[in-house]
């Protein structure tokens, strides 16, 4: 089958899907780290493929940007196609002087004031959560990776561009909830996975901060966040 924004047939999408936003960071994915990958969607430019790695089957595609577009996305996998897992692996921008460029952020939680979960299911929680046993694949697979993790709450936003009267308040609410760091679609992904009764987790890497200034190019972003990908990966096909 397909739906209105995959084309794959049942069966060409693996039970874990790794999802970056960004659909060119899937294709770089699917051709620096699968083995014999195949690509099953094209539709809109959402590029998704399929092939193995550790000789085990797993799957990339992207999700777009913002909550909607993941929720989209990974509702349709977990729904119509039996994906019973799906890692987020996105950028993220620091809100902490000790979390810097390129650290990997393990997402524990994701808080928002978005509507989203509200509107379709009714759930008004504003923190939504990963799957515990999903998160301890990862960990685990940092461990083995031997590359540090920071592990903490991400800010899951409706707006990227805020104005700069606003930014500072928003800022200091958002370190009062507890967040780390600010991205823009975990908060989503989570819901649907608790709607559909399925597996969520979220790896991040930092592009930017909110403290130091620093940031990342477009390119880098897509290029170079190799060990999120490698934790993802080794968590994707674990036992």
């Amino acid at each position: 089958m397909s739906t209105p924004h995959n084309q794959a047939a049942m069966g060409e999408i693996a039970k874990t899907v790794l999802m970056p936003g960004d659909p060119l960071r899937a294709k770089m994915i699917a051709e620096t780290f699968l083995e014999d990958p195949v690509q099953f969607n094209t539709v809109r430019g959402m590029l998704g493929y399929t092939g193995t790695y550790n000789g085990k089957k797993v799957s990339v595609m992207g999700s777009g940007m913002g909550i909607p577009s993941i929720g989209i996305y990974s509702y349709e996998l977990y729904k119509f196609y039996g994906v019973e897992n799906i890692i987020r692996i996105g950028s993220t921008g620091s809100m902490k002087e000790d979390l810097h460029i390129y650290d990997v952020v393990l997402v524990t939680g994701a808080y928002s004031e978005s509507t989203y979960a509200y509107l379709q299911s009714g759930d008004e929680n504003k923190l939504q959560m990963p799957t515990p046993e999903l998160c301890d694949k990862l960990k685990a697979a940092a461990a083995k990776c031997n590359i540090p993790m920071y592990e903490g709450i991400a800010s899951s936003g409706d707006v990227f561009y805020y104005e700069d009267e606003v930014l500072a308040d928003r800022t200091g609410n958002l370190l009062e909830k507890g967040c780390v760091c600010a991205e823009m679609e975990s908060f989503g992904l989570f819901h649907n996975a608790k709607v559909c009764g399925k597996n969520a987790a979220c790896l991040l890497t930092v592009s930017d901060s909110l403290v130091t200034h620093e940031e990342t190019t477009a390119e880098e972003r897509q290029n170079s966040f190799t060990n999120m990908m490698k934790i993802a990966l080794e968590a994707a096909t674990a036992e």
